[in-house]
């Protein structure tokens, strides 16, 4: 069966698959009644998979049946992964919703019950169709790619493993794109990201007598200005960074001067120089600025998600792929990186890989509200228009040779 064939007789099963992940929404790493479902499914179906991965994740493979050209042009079989993250968000959904989250305070508002919907859509149109392709098909179900990063334990225990992966396609709705449309950039999509913890010491005295101690307050108020020039006088203006310092506890009285004063903020970059760079200059200006002032100071970093990096000769297969079935003026290119983050960086740094934005959004229909809000909703078309696409890039990729030197 064609995918056009295909879509026709399934849309309407996906579409209502959809809606009943986005009923029982878990949040990460709790992920249980969703992969229960997803795996009814899998069997269903006849799809083996390996469960648990990463603790909720699943990992499911259709390896095709199409007799192996034995020429010496052939191309060795090739291992393509799609990935679906799982997880939900800690949002009280709107009640109108005629499917909402049966879970309160629990809703699917980033649109993963549609990634979910749409893997599942490609596993059975390869399942169904195992004698039309050589090589291995994988799905990636993952959980906690809205915390702890999920595709690292993945990867961890051995996902891109057996058989090897050779390529890994993501892809994530954006309702400020109109459905029929998908969005792709060459390179950096989306920053690392890395927690600043900086801890400050004074000496607390009685705030009569400030000069018998070093005020801590007084260190911190330095130490913030200070650190708001790095990005500003460090870093090229045409390298997208941001640090951002989002508390600030310190001082156990208004008469008393503070020992201790603790911050910690964010640290986003796209650049891995850039990184360290930025990092070496927060860790000295923590340190030497305080002591000149009689104090004492320490930045601490926890390393969050890598860049994402897509691989640009495979950006190009994928346009080329979604121009005839999109048309190629609904093919739109990111003018520059997004600051946020994504954990589908960490399959990057294993397989060559593309992750593209796919539009979710319908203004006449009311359907334009952001990710991560109570009223996220999407544009149902773009599941079927994401199997079409998830497929066609998937059936190229495995007939293409090895890229991994195009990176």
């Amino acid at each position: 069966m064609n995918i056009e064939d295909f879509l026709q007789t399934h849309t309407n099963d996906f579409i209502r698959i959809r809606r009943e992940l986005h009923q029982c929404a878990e949040l990460s790493t709790l992920e249980y009644e969703t992969g229960t479902f997803i795996r009814n499914y899998l069997e269903q179906w006849g799809i083996p998979y390996d469960y648990p991965v990463a603790e909720t994740g699943i990992v499911a493979e259709i390896h095709g049946n199409a007799p192996v050209d034995n020429s010496p042009e052939s191309l060795s079989p090739k291992t393509v992964a799609l990935r679906a993250d799982m997880d939900a968000l800690p949002i009280y959904e709107d009640p109108c919703n005629s499917y909402c989250s049966k879970n309160p305070g629990v809703m699917h508002a980033c649109g993963h019950d549609a990634h979910m919907a749409i893997a599942l859509g490609a596993a059975r149109f390869f399942q169904e169709n195992k004698n039309d392709f050589t090589g291995c098909v994988k799905i990636f179900f993952q959980p906690a790619e809205e915390t702890i990063g999920g595709a690292r334990r993945m990867i961890e225990e051995g996902c891109m493993e057996r058989p090897k992966v050779d390529y890994v396609i993501g892809l994530h709705v954006a309702p400020y794109l109109q459905t029929g449309t998908i969005e792709v950039k060459y390179g950096k999509l989306y920053a690392a990201s890395d927690e600043v913890s900086i801890t400050l010491k004074g000496k607390g005295c009685h705030g009569a007598y400030p000069d018998t101690g070093v005020d801590a307050i007084v260190l911190a108020a330095q130490l913030i200005s200070a650190l708001q020039t790095i990005v500003s006088r460090n870093v090229s203006p045409t390298d997208p960074c941001v640090l951002s310092l989002g508390t600030i506890h310190g001082g156990t009285a208004r008469n008393i001067l503070a020992d201790t004063v603790e911050l910690t903020g964010i640290l986003r970059t796209t650049d891995p120089h850039s990184r360290t760079q930025i990092q070496e200059l927060i860790s000295q200006m923590a340190q030497t600025l305080p002591a000149a002032m009689g104090g004492q100071g320490k930045a601490l970093f926890s390393p969050g998600y890598d860049a994402l990096i897509n691989t640009n000769a495979l950006v190009d297969l994928l346009t080329d792929t979604a121009a005839p079935i999109l048309g190629r003026e609904h093919v739109l290119w990111k003018p520059a990186p997004g600051m946020g983050v994504e954990d589908f960086s960490h399959f990057l740094k294993k397989a060559p890989g593309v992750f593209y934005h796919l539009g979710c959004g319908n203004p006449e229909q009311g359907i334009s509200a952001p990710l991560h809000s109570r009223n996220f909703s999407l544009d149902e078309d773009c599941i079927a228009l994401g199997i079409r696409l998830q497929t066609a890039f998937t059936k190229t990729l495995l007939q293409r040779e090895d890229l991994l030197s195009s990176r």
